[in-house]
């Protein structure tokens, strides 16, 4: 899709890889709302920028997840790409998960996006893309992160489904495996601490080639 004067709604726009990939996208539209968990962090985002509009959004609420699609499919005259760039992670043991963390795992990485792609389904025009940043872990899952492995495998084999679906509307559905970066995720862990991790990958190579990626609606997006 042609991302020149797109009008795009980024999901997770404040955090690190979220505020890279509206950085660059600021390049070519300012037709851009974003959203974060605080409020005031989204707006300081757009005022910086000059997009269009930001709003505040915890994707555990799933009816305010559609809400603020809605309205964002209004301030923008329909959209053209969603961008999902939200997530949590937690380590341990699988046997030794707790339920509660397990299920914030699933409603941040993978209830929460579901429910704002079937709130933007409608407004989406044909030819446009949906982004979401997933992670190597949903195909190559490591010992000590089951529960985010898992929340990460389960939102890659929902958009594969959605894929096929939406073949004929020619919307792409892009899911950007990304490798370990060094974004302070790790830091933010809901518990636990991580095993040895490699090297973290240069994070402005891998927004560069998330938004290669979605220009080109690629299936799958892998960073060597």
């Amino acid at each position: 899709m042609d991302l020149n004067g797109a009008r795009i709604l980024v999901v997770g726009a404040t955090g690190v890889l979220g505020r890279r990939l509206c950085e660059r996208l600021s390049e070519r539209t300012t037709a851009i709302v974003v959203t974060g968990r605080s409020a005031s962090g989204a707006e300081e985002l757009r005022r910086g920028l000059g997009l269009r509009a930001a709003h505040a959004l915890d994707l555990v609420d799933h009816d305010e997840a559609a809400a603020v699609v809605h309205r964002a499919a209004e301030e923008l005259g329909g959209l053209d790409a969603v961008v999902i760039a939200t997530g949590v992670a937690a380590f341990g043991p699988a046997a030794d998960e707790d339920e509660a963390v397990v299920e914030e795992l699933f409603e941040v990485n993978a209830l929460g996006p579901m429910a704002v792609i079937r709130a933007a389904v409608p407004h989406l025009a044909d030819g446009g893309a949906i982004a979401v940043l997933t992670g190597v872990v949903a195909e190559l899952p490591l010992a000590g992160m089951a529960g985010y492995a898992a929340s990460k495998a389960a939102m890659a084999s929902w958009l594969g489904s959605l894929r096929r679906e939406l073949r004929r509307r020619r919307i792409a559905v892009v899911d950007a495996r990304l490798p370990h970066m060094d974004t302070g995720l790790v830091d933010r862990a809901l518990t636990g601490l991580p095993p040895r991790l490699p090297p973290g990958h240069n994070v402005d190579d891998v927004i560069a080639a998330v938004e290669r990626g979605l220009e080109r609606g690629v299936h799958e997006l892998r960073v060597d």
